[in-house]
């Protein structure tokens, strides 16, 4: 599927329908996808030439390393190799049992500067044509040796904040996705959400902190300071998704919550709330058509927000976010519209931002 030539996902906003024109053709005939692609982290052990497609190298992504496999099949190569309009660094830093930080920041360093002087096609651009894939905070702090890399390349990251850096025109959110879900997609089934709100996690944020003090003992918000135990009944977590309108997304240690991806795949309108988040896919989709997006101070408002909301409102929050379910998820091969190529139209969306 070529995500710059199909039409746009549902509830596109209006700038980003009107981008979905074919890739054009360079003088050599060859398809130029995106002006501007990062490198991406890879499990290859010697280092290869980045001329590889943005997918032909396994990244290291969310979706428990689903996307691994996605990108390591996708088809997006171009015609001629040696003139690659995105390429991807074959690297992927894990910090290993007693490595610290400062070490693995240090390999890294090395490893990529080994690829500057080795290979052409980072210096070109100075890697401005170049993205590279990082999820946690691991990912994000194995590049702080090489701020050029960050400045310049594109990051496509799971903790996407605007005050660690994330630069939203060059940079790319990521879903932040578990598969295999528990259970299948909650859809059409709005007679059986009776509570208004859910959330059950760790207190490992202010927000979250905030949250379980001021409503885990209201009636009509169901919220626990601790994860729910397995030892109460199978998937009774997943099953709370089913039985709720709205859940609630709080950051965590990130700004960034895997709760959101769970809610849009069990039908339940995700309740963000954190500050400095640039929602996956935003250039692309209208998160307030299938989400409710408020912030940190919104908490002590909660319930009044929530429960102004009406009947008739909500449904339609429910029906978009059906529509948009499929974009949540990574599939190996890609399929049309998944998670995948939801993050190559993205990267496509960036090709005015380099210019060389």
């Amino acid at each position: 599927m070529n995500p710059a030539a199909s039409r746009s996902p549902p509830l596109c906003r209006r700038r980003a329908r009107r981008s979905t024109t074919r890739p054009r053709r360079s003088r050599r005939g060859t398809r130029r996808w995106s002006g501007a692609s990062r490198s991406t982290s890879t499990r290859t052990a010697t280092p290869r030439p980045s001329t590889r497609r943005p997918g032909s190298s396994r990244a290291s992504t969310p979706a428990r390393d689903t996307s691994s496999r996605t990108f390591g099949r996708a088809a997006f190569a171009p015609k001629t190799p040696t003139r690659p309009t995105s390429s991807s660094s074959p690297s992927r830093p894990t910090r290993c049992a007693g490595t610290s930080y400062e070490n693995m920041t240090m390999i890294v360093k090395d490893y990529v500067e080994g690829l500057i002087s080795k290979y052409p096609y980072w210096n070109r651009t100075l890697g401005a044509d170049h993205f590279f894939v990082a999820c946690h905070d691991v990912g994000v702090r194995a590049f702080e040796g090489l701020p050029f890399m960050v400045k310049n390349s594109i990051r496509a990251v799971c903790s996407p904040s605007y005050n660690v850096d994330f630069i939203p025109h060059k940079d790319v959110a990521l879903p932040q996705v578990l598969q295999p879900f528990a259970l299948p997609e909650g859809g059409n089934d709005i007679e059986n959400r009776t509570n208004l709100g859910f959330w059950a996690g760790h207190r490992n944020s202010k927000i979250r902190v905030i949250l379980a003090r001021v409503w885990e003992n209201d009636t009509e918000l169901a919220i626990s300071n601790n994860r729910i135990n397995r030892a109460i009944g199978e998937l009774v977590y997943q099953k709370q998704f089913y039985r709720t309108k709205f859940c609630i997304c709080p950051g965590g240690s990130q700004v960034n919550s895997a709760r959101i991806s769970d809610s849009i795949h069990y039908g339940c309108v995700p309740v963000i709330l954190s500050d400095y988040y640039d929602l996956p896919f935003n250039d692309v989709l209208d998160w307030r058509k299938f989400a409710v997006v408020l912030k940190e101070r919104d908490v002590y408002e909660l319930k009044s927000i929530l429960k102004s909301i009406s009947q008739q409102e909500f449904v339609a929050l429910h029906k978009s976010l059906v529509q948009v379910q499929k974009h949540f998820v990574w599939h190996s091969p890609p399929v049309p519209y998944d998670a995948f190529h939801m993050v190559m139209y993205e990267l496509w969306l960036r090709h005015h931002v380099i210019k060389y």
